[in-house]
């Protein structure tokens, strides 16, 4: 039984106990015996997951989990929240964070470039766009070519004008290609 198997089985039996219970299964990997479940609020509401939360889920899984024995031989099953710098694995991942600061590491140089952090400005299928910190310029990359990704914490007011300034300058560069 393959990894994907498994893992596929395990979302079958947990995405509707979590669903019950108002959260969302953001994230699920098996890494070295390890079975991580990554809950998290659905998108828009205004409170994270506790520490109930994550107990409540952790007996639930666990009981169908015993019950159901989708997996072969021993595991450690880890409920967890995904963080508030959290990994950017999916595009539902990505489309969930537009509009928050990214940090990308690239399996492959573009532009020089193999580490790209900065405002996340589109998200699909296919590929996200970000708009650097550094240049202000927008950089569109397919979702193959990311190596690893993650949000990146900016505490307070400061996230927000970082937010603000980068859709203004996208805005501001759009016009003026259109313009010439």
């Amino acid at each position: 039984m393959t990894n994907d198997t498994v893992i596929e089985r395990v979302r079958l039996l947990a995405a509707p106990i979590i669903a019950d219970l108002g959260l969302e299964l953001y994230d699920l990997e098996m890494v070295s015996g390890v079975l991580r479940l990554s809950i998290d609020t659905r998108p828009g509401q205004p409170a994270g997951v506790t520490l109930e939360n994550i107990a409540l889920v952790s007996r639930l899984v666990s009981r169908e989990l015993d019950h159901n024995d989708p997996m072969p031989g021993r595991y450690t099953l880890e409920v967890t929240s995904p963080g508030l710098e959290r990994p950017l694995r999916t595009p539902q991942h990505f489309h969930r964070e537009v509009n928050k600061v990214v940090s990308v590491r690239l399996h492959r140089a573009i532009d020089g470039r193999r580490r790209l952090q900065g405002v996340l400005l589109r998200a699909n299928e296919r590929d996200i766009v970000v708009c650097l910190d550094d240049t202000g310029t927008e950089i569109s990359v397919a979702h193959d070519d990311i190596e690893r990704a993650r949000t990146v914490f900016v505490w307070g007011s400061a996230a927000e004008k970082s937010v603000k300034s980068k859709q203004k300058s996208s805005t501001e560069l759009r016009n003026k290609e259109v313009a010439s």
